[in-house]
């Protein structure tokens, strides 16, 4: 019960994934104090067609998506959606450097960040992403994470 919870201000990822995809992104999170940092990156092939429509993402083995979410903890023990400035990169095993273009996302109390990049086969990708919740007195929260991404 407490995962669905959870997973209720990621209703893009949860509408997305496979169940146990959906319970792995659950995992994907950093914490920085009262607020808690969830992220994941997927192929756009597994949105499903009506999400990737109404998203405006084209559905492709060779194009990669990053979802992030932020969520304040306080009152609401799900935690609270916070809007934020998110900007970030991807680079591969070669160097190469993937600029991510974030787009926020609302739909009811969630908000959320996507960027689509382009993925060439197989390809290990080193994610660093800033991080500002609105409304934050605070040093900009730092997120990296290693993601391999099997395209074509």
């Amino acid at each position: 019960m407490w995962l669905a919870k959870a997973l209720l201000p990621l209703a893009f990822v949860g509408l997305v994934l496979a169940p146990l995809q959906a319970a792995a992104a659950a995992d994907r999170k950093q914490v920085f104090g009262n607020y808690v940092v969830h992220y994941n990156a997927l192929l756009t092939d597994m949105l499903q067609p009506e999400v990737a429509q109404a998203n405006n993402i084209t559905r492709s083995r060779n194009r990669g998506m990053i979802n992030i979410a932020v969520l304040r903890n306080g009152d609401n023990p799900m935690g609270t959606a916070v809007p934020a400035r998110v900007s970030g990169q991807a680079v591969n095993l070669s160097g190469q450097l993937r600029t991510l273009r974030m787009r926020e996302v609302r739909e009811g109390d969630a908000v959320y960040y996507i960027a689509v990049f382009p993925v060439a086969g197989e390809e290990t990708l080193d994610f660093s992403l800033e991080i500002t919740p609105e409304g934050a007195n605070a040093q900009p929260f730092n997120v990296r994470f290693r993601q391999t991404l099997v395209g074509y």
